[in-house]
């Protein structure tokens, strides 16, 4: 049961174990020459625009930060607006509210049970003077 259970919760991706398995079976003995050169062709033109894309990539993120620092965009006004709006989500959420509200009303009576006991204390310390 153990056993079955390990296999279960095995942590490797099932992707690499395909790859691994594709990339060890030798499948050039089934192709013919012609879709052979098709699939290297193929392989340079995806290699090719692989490269297009990281180059399209690296561009616009260049210009996204060109664009930021213009803004007055900095990595610590983001994470003020983040956590600001962050903490207004909080604030507006029910279970939030609803909380405040419990914690706010057991402080007005905290506040009011100490009181009375500080008025309570006068009093004896007051009587006891008297005596």
């Amino acid at each position: 049961m153990e056993a079955q259970a390990q296999g279960l919760l095995e942590t490797e991706a099932l992707q690499g174990r395909d790859d691994d398995t594709v990339a060890s079976a030798d499948f050039s003995s089934m192709l013919s020459e012609e879709e052979r050169e098709e699939l290297k062709a193929e392989l340079v033109q995806l290699e090719d625009e692989i490269t297009t894309l990281r180059q399209v990539l690296s561009e616009k993120e260049r210009h996204l930060v060109e664009i930021k620092q213009k803004l007055g965009m900095n990595l610590m006004n983001e994470l003020k607006q983040n956590f600001s709006r962050s903490w207004y989500d909080v604030q507006t959420t029910t279970a939030y509210k609803k909380t405040h509200e419990t914690l706010s009303h057991a402080g007005q009576k905290a506040t009011a049970a100490f009181s009375n006991v500080g008025t309570a204390i006068s009093k004896k310390f007051g009587d006891m003077r008297r005596k």
